[in-house]
């Protein structure tokens, strides 16, 4: 049996544990699973090294306690994932507690361009895009993953979800298309881009950080509206959009100017909401080329 089955059969698996659970109970259980994996140490030491490198005037308890917690969100977002088809259509306000800015998404939707939703690795960025499907047609952008069974069971979830699904390894000719035709194209810009990203601010250092976006919206007209789901403390998210944004005119800088734009939400919100943010990822790997 191939590594990749094996790994499959144990999301099965544990993607039905979690289901047999009522909502509320799950996500106490993905609690518990993220303490386990904090004290496991996974990627521990990643996290705690951008924590300390961004966070610099905060004390190592804060820092510990905005980790402690991270971890547990990441737990109750992997108990999410099994049922997202579920949460999307569940009864208004049993889930998604409230929207706020519908009417940015609308003022984005009636330029006739379509729309690129944006978000980082915040809460549960899938729900927001999946959520605001109920509306208006949403596609994902997605990185195929390594493991192709895994690949498969998370299309199917998005898919049952009301999602579609527009493959990074594909051509390009999908997402225009996506946006000619008035839909949502939903993306993340928070990974480091290695050599390929301009290098703009995020959390006072500068990142690596994918350009795809800009260049899209400067290419196609489509405005940018950021999004972020933000768990409240009874368990139930509160989703937020921001005012869209238009393409600058284009030129010289126009796609860095773009890429700061809405990196600098992303700060906005990651300073105001530290533990919903993915703080596992090694975001400042690249270094700019002058250093």
């Amino acid at each position: 049996m191939s590594a990749h089955l094996i790994e499959s059969l144990l999301l099965r698996g544990a993607a039905s544990g979690f289901r047999a659970m009522n909502w509320r109970t799950s996500l106490s259980a993905g609690a518990w699973l993220g303490d386990r994996m904090r004290e496991a140490g996974v990627r521990r030491s990643v996290a705690e090294a951008n924590l300390a490198s961004v966070l610099p005037a905060w004390d190592a308890e804060a820092r510990r306690r905005i980790l402690h917690e991270h971890y547990r969100e990441v737990g109750r977002i992997a108990a999410e994932y099994s049922r997202l088809p579920e949460l999307v259509h569940s009864k208004p306000g049993a889930v998604v507690a409230e929207v706020r800015g519908m009417e940015h998404l609308e003022a984005a939707v009636g330029i006739g361009r379509g729309v690129i939703l944006m978000t980082g690795h915040f809460g549960n960025f899938e729900l927001l895009g999946a959520w605001l499907g109920h509306t208006h047609p949403v596609d994902f952008v997605v990185k195929p993953l390594n493991n192709p069974h895994v690949e498969r069971w998370l299309t199917a979830r998005r898919t049952a979800a009301g999602v579609g699904t527009l493959s990074t390894d594909g051509s390009l000719k999908r997402v225009y298309q996506s946006l000619r035709a008035g839909r949502c194209v939903a993306m993340l810009a928070d990974q480091d881009a290695r050599r390929s990203g301009a290098f703009v601010p995020f959390m006072g250092r500068l990142a690596s950080t994918p350009v795809g976006p800009a260049r899209l919206s400067l290419a196609t007209g489509a405005p940018i509206v950021m999004g972020f789901p933000v768990r409240q403390a009874d368990g139930r998210h509160v989703l937020e959009l921001d005012p869209p944004m238009l393409p600058y005119p284009g030129g010289t800088g126009a796609v860095e100017r773009l890429t700061a734009w809405h990196t600098a939400r992303l700060e906005a919100w990651v300073r105001r909401v530290p533990h919903q943010w993915f703080w596992l990822h090694r975001r400042w790997k690249t270094a700019p080329p002058d250093l």
